[in-house]
């Protein structure tokens, strides 16, 4: 795909609010490069790419993120920890402050849209203090055609200002960094952080509330790829759990790395024009597509690098959290246009780090909708501060940070889609095995990838006594065999050598699903509560 250079198109930014600013209109990745380098914000890196380091936040911050509570919003949206209101007079006087901030100053404007199904596109219009911020808008969102440029009109517009600091006792935030979503402005406000992943997921939170109020279509914070017969598989899963590695298949076509809507007429579209995946122990030969992909184009956070250029993707330093962003071409084997029918499969990726769950599982329609819900995976050691032994993590949907609406509405939807497509649904460990984090050891890729392998080609047959076991505690069907994999690595237990042990992890982690799933039990149905663990240990 063309790098191509500035648009000739010209814009005005003053009915926004921002005054005499030096406007770098769609610049190309290239410029856009040049610029940060010569701006000393990045370097280049061996293989061509942009390395940036982001600031202060080399993450999102939950706690801040805001959305204002209007007509639109106050009678719809799951207010709460997750979803925080923002008052409307505040959000205009912060964003006043913000306009005035930029004004005067150079920076990067870019015209861009989301939903890669014509019938729900969303034109967006991005506006950056940083030079790299723009590159990671043109690398991440989909790119319109020249002709499409010349009559763009912005439905949604993203301001950008990681230099900006609020003061959280005048402008009624929680710190100096702040993300608010404005549904009736439609505006999505980040200052304060330079942390890129602000940008997408406040663009993608914006989606997870139009497609269902708006649009009767299903947002996912999933993966997607489809197969040579035109099957659509779709992952869902937490930050490292695999979701970019294992749906980027040389055999399947990939649709999308993270974000996607269902529709009505049972077609899965991608919300982006690329991939934002963690980097962390990231090898050539584990990712061969991902490792190919960090070329010139792309934009590196928060990497260790030598003085040859050369990146040690080891080190964590920095964070845990490094990352790449990079457009959907630089994956050989993607759908065009991003988008696929015919769902067929659908995988639920957890880390579990007690070493509890099976590692893949078959899923009744119930459990399906139970799991949605819970969204579990673990923390290990060392991951966050204080974290010294597997924590479980719950996030509602696989994504509860981004869903302005109450978990179970979306798990409505999923489940009714599931059962008018006739889905497989299946619930994948590629955390730990023989034992938890700390003794047992991560599970294989390569068997990771076999299951999933099987489960697609139709080797995991149905339901049967001879071919299945039920596990004991959490009551999920588990295959007797699998072409690739060895037998014992199938049952958890077995891989353990100790039942007490293993039974006595496994009712300590179905104990959490069920104190976690307190918080939904008053809006989910009995057939959804039965699809979870039904014993506590005592």
């Amino acid at each position: 795909m063309a790098n191509h250079s500035q648009s000739t198109k010209t814009i005005s930014l003053d009915h926004y609010g921002i005054k005499n600013a030096k406007i770098n209109y769609q610049l190309s990745s290239d410029e856009l490069q040049a610029e940060t380098i010569s701006k000393g914000q990045g370097v280049e890196s061996s293989s061509g790419a942009l390395a940036v380091n982001t600031g202060e936040f080399t993450g999102r911050s939950p706690m801040d993120r805001f959305i204002v509570k209007d007509d639109i919003t106050k009678d719809k949206v799951w207010w709460g920890d997750i979803n925080i209101p923002f008052e409307s007079d505040k959000f205009q006087k912060l964003y006043d402050k913000v306009v005035a901030y930029l004004s005067d100053k150079e920076i990067y404007v870019r015209d861009s849209y989301a939903c890669a199904d014509e019938d729900y596109k969303l034109n967006i219009r991005v506006i950056n203090e940083y030079a790299w911020s723009n590159m990671f808008a043109y690398n991440m969102f989909l790119r319109p055609t020249e002709d499409e440029l010349k009559d763009f009109s912005p439905e949604w517009t993203v301001v950008n200002a990681p230099g900006f600091m609020a003061d959280p006792e005048v402008d009624g935030t929680r710190q100096h960094n702040f993300a608010i979503l404005d549904f009736t402005r439609k505006i999505a406000l980040i200052g304060g952080t330079g942390y890129t992943g602000e940008i997408k997921k406040g663009i993608f939170s914006a989606l997870n509330f139009i497609l269902p109020v708006y649009k009767d279509t299903l947002p996912m914070h999933c993966s997607a790829n489809v197969g040579k017969e035109g099957d659509t598989s779709i992952f869902f899963g937490l930050s490292g759990t695999g979701k970019t590695t294992l749906s980027t298949d040389p055999n399947r076509s990939l649709i999308g790395d993270d974000e996607h809507g269902w529709t009505k007429e049972n077609t899965v579209f991608n919300f982006e024009g690329g991939c934002y995946a963690k980097v962390i122990n990231l090898s050539q030969e584990q990712e061969p597509e991902i490792f190919a992909a960090i070329k010139k184009g792309a934009i590196l956070e928060n990497v260790i690098i030598d003085d040859k250029g050369d990146v040690d993707f080891a080190d964590t330093s920095i964070t845990q959290n490094t990352r790449v962003s990079y457009p959907i071409y630089h994956i050989e084997n993607i759908r065009k246009p991003s988008a696929g029918s015919n769902p067929k499969n659908i995988f639920f990726l957890t880390a579990d780090a007690f070493g509890v769950l099976p590692p893949i599982s078959k899923l009744t329609p119930s459990q399906a909708a139970y799991h949605f819900i819970s969204g579990y995976t673990a923390k290990v050691a060392g991951t966050e501060a204080g974290v010294v032994e597997p924590v479980p993590s719950f996030s509602a949907c696989f994504g509860a940070p981004f869903m302005p609406l109450h978990p179970t509405e979306y798990a409505k939807m999923l489940s009714e889609k599931m059962l008018e497509a006739g889905v497989n649904v299946w619930l994948v460990n590629t955390g730990w095995t023989g034992g938890p984090y700390g003794v047992g050891t991560r599970m294989k890729l390569k068997y990771t990838r076999a299951m999933i392998n099987a489960a697609l080609n139709g080797d995991l047959k149905d339901y049967t006594y001879e071919d299945y076991h039920i596990h004991s505690v959490f009551g999920v069907a588990q295959p007797r065999s699998c072409p690739g994999v060895p037998t014992e690595v199938l049952s958890p237990r077995t891989t353990w050598n100790d039942d007490e042990a293993y039974y006595k992890m496994a009712f300590k982690l179905s104990n959490a699903f069920r104190e976690n799933f307190k918080k939904f039990e008053s809006y989910a149905s009995e057939e959804v509560r039965r699809g979870g663990p039904q014993r506590y240990a005592f």
